[in-house]
This record gives C-alpha cells, structure tokens and sequence, in this order.
C-alpha cells in the first residue's frame, strides 16, 4: 500500500499552473509559449518560472505571452518586451552587463572559496 501512494504521488510532482484556458489550441504556438514561460521568472516567488507559477502575475505574463504569439510576435520580441518591461530580473538567464557582473562571478567566487576551505591541508 505505501508503494502504491509513493509512486501516486511522483505521479502529481509535476503538477503545472496553467489553466486548461490558457491552453492554445495550436501546438507549435503552445510549445514555444511553454518553452518562453520556462525562461521566465516569476515576480512574486522569485525562484519559480510562470510556466509552474501559481501567483496571479504568473498567471497574466503566460496570457500576455500566449496573446503576443498569436498575434504574429517571435519568441525573441515578446521576450525583449518582458525584459524591457520588468528588468533583467524577470529572466533567468541575465545577460553580461556591467551592472549585474556580481550575479555572474559572485558564485564563482564563493565556489572557488569553498573549494579552498575544503581541499586545504590542516
């Protein structure tokens, strides 16, 4: 019995936000929505794209996205205007300024750091 509620519940880990309205009725649309949505950071929660997002501005950046494709836009420009919109927060992938050089090579630093205190002789 408790096999059958563990594989039950990897069943449901997967369980995404969109709406069955969101839905496009074209697939190739649909996929590229998906594939935008997942490149995507969600404002309110922050480490969560707004393809798995519950928040309500989750919720209408995937309706505005699904609107822009319809209506003729490439994935490019629809993403150039959430960028130029909300900042380079709102991708998860910033691109190389001068400005954000710390989300860049911060991490570098602290796992260069670790590596150190870690691998040193005592």
């Amino acid at each position: 019995m408790k096999y059958l509620f563990i594989f039950l519940s990897f069943l449901y880990l997967n369980v995404l936000a969109i709406e069955p309205n969101e839905i496009l009725e074209d697939g190739d649309l649909e996929k590229i929505a998906v594939e935008i949505s997942k490149e995507l950071r969600c404002l309110v929660c922050q480490n969560e794209d707004i393809h798995n997002s519950n928040a309500d501005i989750a919720k209408d950046l995937r309706i505005l996205v699904r609107k822009k494709l319809e209506s003729g836009e490439s994935k490019k420009e629809i993403l150039k205007y959430v960028h130029d919109r909300y900042g380079d927060f709102v991708l998860f992938s910033p691109p190389f300024k001068f400005q954000n050089i710390g989300l860049w090579i911060i991490p570098l630093l602290f796992f260069l750091l670790m590596t150190f205190f870690f691998f040193r002789k005592s």
